[in-house]
């Protein structure tokens, strides 16, 4: 199972809207769509599981295409290594 970050979402995206975009290329396993606490809209991006062959087949179909007006941004999660300090308080 291969973990994909999407950006540049548009803020009406919903889960049913990705379901349905990225199935065209596999089974669409979860997806977390990260959302305004406030609005409830999304935020701009989100993460969805697809197996290996799959989420390839959907970077490279979906990747710079245009969805809802937006260039979509897909590829695979990057892990934080230890290095990762995160935000400064």
């Amino acid at each position: 199972m291969k973990k994909l970050f999407v950006g540049s979402l548009p803020t009406t995206t919903t889960e049913e809207s990705l379901q349905a975009l990225f199935s065209q290329f596999g089974t669409v396993h979860s997806i977390n769509l990260v959302k305004d606490l406030f609005s409830g809209g999304c935020k701009g991006f989100g993460f969805l599981e697809m197996e290996g062959h799959e989420a390839r087949a959907a970077i490279a179909g979906l990747d710079g295409k245009s969805f809802e007006g937006h260039n979509l941004k897909v590829k695979f999660e990057e892990e934080r290594g230890k290095g990762h300090k995160g935000r400064r308080r």
